[in-house]
């Protein structure tokens, strides 16, 4: 993904913390906030070091969100892994994924 999609600076994590909303289901808590300087969304990934290989696992988060870049409504968005996410294959991530931003209200269409 763009370096433009990415949320890198402590500061910006802070602050959506601070003022962002939550949402969350067994696998994933998903934070967002909307930054009205953005044209796009912009994606942080948060996966314990307890959670096994982070790198395979923020691959998995990332690839989600490229299939539906188009989608997304322009907001920050932190998406934290749970320790259930651990177990899972690409497709139960996906669809995990996918139910947490639908209550998120992240997508500007329906998604099926």
């Amino acid at each position: 993904m763009e370096k433009a999609y990415r949320i890198k600076r402590n500061s910006d994590f802070q602050a959506i913390y601070k003022n962002g909303k939550s949402v969350a289901n067994r696998q994933f808590v998903v934070y967002t906030y909307k930054n009205r300087d953005l044209k796009h969304f912009r994606l942080g990934i948060s996966v314990s070091k307890k959670l096994g290989n982070a790198v395979t696992r923020n691959r998995m988060i990332r690839e989600n969100f490229k299939v539906h870049k188009q989608n997304i409504i322009a907001k920050d968005i932190i998406v934290i892994a749970r320790q259930p996410a651990k177990d899972m294959n690409t497709l139960e991530i996906q669809s995990s994924l996918e139910h947490v931003l639908k209550i998120a209200k992240v997508f500007n269409k329906k998604i099926k």
